[in-house]
């Protein structure tokens, strides 16, 4: 049944347009009752579940099934949200609209007031159907409504109405179900002081005439990992108006929360302040204590040069909540037999969260995950509610869940309906699969890899021509071929974006069968590729370039270490060795004319851990060894990825997915500028040339290691390397690399990026046809910024997979002291690198319960003055590594002070104590 509105709607432009909205009634939808007859013959639509026994209900004894209102769904189901979720309630979930239910919206009623009445009136219709099909058993429907009015009005109609939480209450058998229940509003469970803290956030009416009339900006919140009353907003807006708000405080904070978009006031330029440079954890009591907050402020607050200080900031109101379900620990009360607890999440961006629950004990030592509520003004921390129990805390399987949780990281089982899509099994090149494909498998083809590498993406060839020329080829797993657009598992592929490498755990982007297997390019198989072959002279000059589709049958797969072997022994001359030996020598003269362009060489200490083959427990950590065979892979990558984007950007200037690497601003560099002048060398950084050339020089023959110091600096001080589409954007540059343009192609079976250039490529040259999304610049925009989403968040998970490695390694190994190198001084601290182990960390300079020491701090230099001794940026000290369990939430490496001596300051060498001097962080690269 067909039922139509029609109204007229006057236009910008002063015109009249009929506006015509049509609902499609219909009256084939079963009620879903399992033992309904009468809607035997009704549309096929999953049954309703029935009341599980050990869920009975004290205030409804007989059968009977919820209806709860949109917004009990809405605050309770999402609010406990995480990717999955959503579409399993949803696949659960009866919708009560037909033709029976349908109602008109009536003249003076508001959306929300016809939505209530519409789910009485279902609610109605359901009670009077389910007394036809037994009106002894007394099965019944109950809506489920926080709200008091359509609670109020749905008694009156004869409809039984519980709010959410008298409901569960009354499910006697569970009552942990109670601490699941979210806050009904950010008015509950309150603080029981009523002092005002922050400021009321403004409504979201006044906020946009405030950014409309440019009183008020909007950005993104990003809250601080080293100082908890400070946060940065960047600006929306056009590139060349992107700019930073500092906000310092916790009232300025406002109750913002890490992601969140907020709406900002700039403060007078006379309360403008400087980023600071203390470390500030929020820890210690479990109470609310403001006044402990509004001291730490004002350690924040020294003179600094007027050049030093930043646009600062107010939060004056939330323009949207990105809040998520948080993983961390519960800070059990102090107050015995307390319901109310502070949870401590996981990331250091995010508030302590008041929870109320029966099962603190049973709860204590665990991961939990926790969601938020709401954040009322009179309370120091934000109300939430527990949703879930990892485990105990500290154990692999648990601190890795966590970890990609956190990170956002899908990790779920592949499903199905992505599965059906895989090859059937055995699989073989069909005379079908090598159309518009060349047969390679003749050629001296190799790849070279880390150790245990199974997804092996690309390998390479080199051989002489007849006309004396070189041939070189690289082969990259044709995964385009096995994922079609569109499908399942085209879509999971791209959700996923990107393979995730954990210490001792791989995240596929594609399913095992493809990774490990059809797409992987071993040894003395015949497997499916996509070949870039160039033709060259003796000097590495590109003469021809060719792309083709092809098959290849690789005759060794290589270690670095092995590749390496068979190119430094003399005894060795066969054909994969002439290859190897053939491309080493071009990939030199290419890395050497890359640097001369202005390519950077960077450094970033990078570890492997060597595991016991029993416990899986690391027993050896060492910083990656990096040899010739490395680089040579390197070379030949970055010129098949530059080859290749050239190629697409020519065929599709609009719909090229590429990947550029913006200059930093000089801003960033202000901290290898300084360090190096402390050392009387002069880094420059107008041009990435300049800056490649300057750290060329930067040498100490007293000090060989202050090269690789630099190096690793210069390294924090760039920008993130993203996608994008070609129509979206002017500058493609690549500041890192010094080319004007550059996408990925390389990796197909672990980035998304590359399967779509990959079918951009095969379009260009006629391989496959192209298909409406890879031609729309806007969807391709779309893709990109997930992937560069997903790019940032499996970085993030690798960090923290070697932070919790580095954990299980130092407290197996006990208190350690090394030689360490200051990377950076603070107000409180010096962050210092251990090269043995690639491990940065943090030695504090004050604790708690102890006398203060005097420091200061020189930002102009950079250094810190701590009694009468003075630390510099790249000085060596000796400090003492364990790990610190006393905090279970944050287990953390702890440094102290061996050397230089400073009374009341040091560790003494031959201390057994566990009580050292502060907590460190870690940020290494991990290998593939």
């Amino acid at each position: 049944m067909l039922k139509s509105k029609t109204f007229l709607k006057k236009t910008r432009a002063g015109g009249v347009v009929k506006i015509v909205r049509e609902h499609y009634l219909r009256d084939d939808i079963g009620c879903g009752a399992p033992t309904c007859a009468a809607c035997d013959g009704a549309h096929a639509a999953p049954a309703l579940e029935s009341q599980p026994g050990d869920q009975a209900s004290s205030l409804c004894p007989w059968p009977h099934y919820l209806l709860p209102d949109t917004n009990v769904l809405l605050h309770q189901i999402i609010s406990a949200w995480k990717p999955g979720t959503w579409a399993s309630v949803a696949s659960r979930l009866r919708p009560p609209g037909s033709l029976e239910t349908y109602i008109e919206q009536e003249q003076g009623e508001n959306a929300n007031d016809r939505n209530d009445r519409a789910i009485r009136v279902a609610a109605k219709w359901y009670n009077e159907h389910l007394k036809k099909i037994s009106a002894e058993n007394q099965l019944q429907v109950i809506l489920i409504t926080n709200d008091k009015k359509n609670k109020e009005k749905a008694v009156e109609e004869g409809i039984p109405a519980f709010t959410c939480e008298e409901y569960v209450k009354s499910l006697t058998a569970n009552p942990e179900l109670i601490d699941r229940l979210a806050c009904l509003s950010e008015d509950t469970n309150e603080i029981e002081s009523g002092k005002i803290i922050f400021s009321e956030h403004l409504p979201l009416s006044k906020l946009q005439q405030g950014i409309k009339s440019g009183s008020y900006l909007q950005g993104t919140f990003r809250a601080s990992r080293e100082n908890y009353l400070e946060a940065t907003v960047w600006i929306h807006g056009d590139k060349e108006d992107e700019k930073e708000i500092l906000i310092q405080g916790l009232r300025h904070l406002n109750r913002a929360i890490h992601e969140d978009v907020v709406a900002v006031e700039l403060l007078p330029r006379s309360q403008w302040v400087a980023p600071s440079s203390v470390v500030l954890h929020d820890e210690g009591p479990t109470e609310d204590d403001v006044e402990r907050d509004e001291e730490r402020e004002l350690m924040l607050k020294t003179a600094v040069s007027e050049k030093m200080l930043r646009a600062t900031g107010r939060v004056v109101g939330i323009i949207k909540r990105n809040w998520r379900p948080y993983c961390g620990m519960l800070s059990k009360s102090d107050i015995k037999e307390s319901r109310r607890h502070l949870f401590t999440p996981a990331d250091k961006r995010i508030p302590r969260i008041r929870i109320e629950t029966r099962q603190a004990s049973a709860l204590e030592g665990r991961r939990i995950i926790v969601a938020i509520d709401g954040w009322p003004r009179n309370s120091r921390y934000p109300n939430g509610h527990f949703v879930k129990n990892l485990g105990d805390v500290g154990e692999k399987e648990t601190e890795t869940e966590v970890l990609l949780l956190e990170h956002d990281v899908p990790h779920q089982p592949f499903s199905q309906a992505v599965l059906s899509f895989l090859p059937k099994m055995p699989w073989s090149i069909t005379e079908k699969d090598m159309k518009n494909r060349e047969d390679l498998r003749h050629l001296c083809v190799c790849s070279v890899d880390p150790p245990g590498c199974t997804d092996i993406d690309d390998a390479l060839h080199c051989r002489k021509l007849s006309n004396g020329n070189l041939e070189v080829g690289v082969h990259i797993a044709d995964v385009s071929h096995f994922i079609r657009p569109g499908n399942a598992l085209d879509q999971e592929s791209a959700r996923r974006g990107t393979t995730v490498y954990l210490c001792e755990k791989r995240i596929d982007m594609v399913p095992e069968l493809l990774s490990s297997n059809l797409c992987s390019l071993r040894s003395n198989v015949d497997r499916l590729a996509f070949s870039c072959i160039w033709e060259m002279n003796h000097n590495a000059e590109i003469l021809k370039t060719r792309f083709t589709k092809s098959v290849i049958n690789s005759k060794a797969s290589l270690t670095y270490a092995e590749a390496q072997m068979r190119i430094d022994s003399a005894a060795m001359n066969d054909d994969i060795t002439t290859s190897l030996r053939g491309l080493n020598k071009l990939a030199k003269i290419l890395k050497r004319g890359r640097i001369e362009k202005g390519a950077l060489t960077l450094s970033s200490p990078e570890v492997r851990f060597h595991m016991d083959s029993e416990t899986h427990d690391p027993i050896d950590l060492q910083t990656k060894e990096l040899r010739e065979t490395n680089s040579m892979v390197e070379e030949f990558m970055l010129l098949a990825n530059i080859s290749v984007a050239k190629k697409i950007h020519e065929e599709f200037s609009e719909h090229a997915l590429l990947r550029k690497h913006p200059a930093p601003p000089p801003s960033n560099y202000e901290i290898l500028v300084k360090a190096a002048k402390s050392k009387n060398l002069e880094i420059k950084t107008d041009t990435a040339k300049s800056l490649a050339d300057s750290l060329d020089r930067a040498e100490s023959p007293d000090f060989p290691y202050l090269n690789t110091l630099l190096r690793i600096l210069a390294t924090r001080c760039m920008m993130q390397a993203v996608y994008f589409c070609s129509g979206m954007d002017n500058d493609f540059h690549h500041y890192g690399l010094a080319s004007p343009i550059y996408t990925h192609f390389t990796s197909p079976i672990r980035r998304y990026a590359d399967i779509i250039v990959h079918r951009l490529l095969a379009v260009a040259i006629g391989a496959d046809c192209t298909y409406p999304e890879l031609t729309d610049k806007h969807k391709l925009s779309d893709i990109c910024k997930n992937l560069n989403f997903r790019h940032k968040m499996a970085q993030y998970a690798q960090r923290a997979s070697v932070a919790f490695h580095t954990q299980l390694f130092f407290k197996n190994k006990g208190i350690v002291s090394e030689e360490a190198y200051i990377l950076f001084v603070r107000k409180n601290a010096i962050v210092v690198l251990i090269p043995k182990y690639g491990l940065e960390g943090t030695v504090f300079f004050e604790e708690k319960d102890k006398p203060k020491p005097r420091l200061t701090y020189d930002d102009e230099i950079p250094s810190l003055r701590i009694e009468g001794t003075v630390f510099h940026v790249f000085d060596k000290v000796k400090v003492k590594i364990t790990l610190d369990s006393s905090n279970l939430q944050h287990q953390k490496i702890r440094m102290a002070l061996v050397e230089p001596q400073i009374p009341g300051i040091n560790i003494p060498p031959d201390v057994s104590d566990m009580d050292l001097s502060g907590p460190g962080g870690k940020k290494r690269k991990l290998e593939k």
